[in-house]
């Protein structure tokens, strides 16, 4: 029988380095949803399919020595951010070996804050190079955009991860959007 999620997440905060590949293997579901969310906005023809999106992420899981995720959502928001990373490694990769970079995402999150169809298609690039500057100013703000989009957590299980109101994620997280799209339209 496979540890539950809070003693494997303890285990992890503990140093026990066994932890975090019985952790991934009892969230795989919720990685590999998070994986199809994310690749769901690429290119048809990207390389990187939803498997080898969630085993890049565990590798740099792996390497990354802080592990104090607080909670399993703060964990998948981790993995969330983790994966987007390796999605933009990608693109780059891409755009400096063919001088294209085609890469797109569409961030949809089926029922948005404000009712609103999410944002309009963005190159990968411009969206992370956006989420950086966004982060300079405002760390939580691009936390919830990642949490929300990247990891398709709701507002309320994004609230609860980060021990606030869902009124105040569903403001903050139009006040991203706003930032995002005045930055990203401008």
């Amino acid at each position: 029988m496979m540890p539950d999620v809070p003693q494997l997440l303890d285990r992890l905060r503990a140093g026990d380095e066994s932890a975090l590949p019985e952790l991934v293997a009892a969230l795989y579901d919720e990685l590999h949803r998070i994986a199809a969310r994310q690749l769901r906005g690429e290119r048809p023809d990207h390389t990187l399919e939803t498997t080898g999106l969630v085993h890049e992420a565990y590798l740099k899981l792996v390497g990354d020595r802080q592990r104090g995720f607080s909670d399993h959502a703060h964990f998948l928001a981790v993995a969330s951010r983790v994966m987007r990373q390796v999605l933009v490694d990608y693109a780059r990769a891409r755009a400096t070996k063919k001088r294209d970079a085609n890469a797109t995402i569409v961030l949809t999150a089926g029922a948005d804050v404000d009712g609103s169809a999410g944002l309009e298609p963005l190159e990968l690039l411009d969206l992370d190079s956006a989420l950086e500057e966004l982060g300079r100013e405002n760390q939580s703000l691009t936390q919830l955009i990642e949490m929300r989009y990247f990891g398709g957590m709701t507002a309320e299980e994004t609230a609860e991860a980060l021990g606030q109101s869902v009124h105040v994620v569903r403001h903050d997280l139009r006040l991203a959007q706003a930032w995002l799209r005045r930055k990203l339209n401008g």
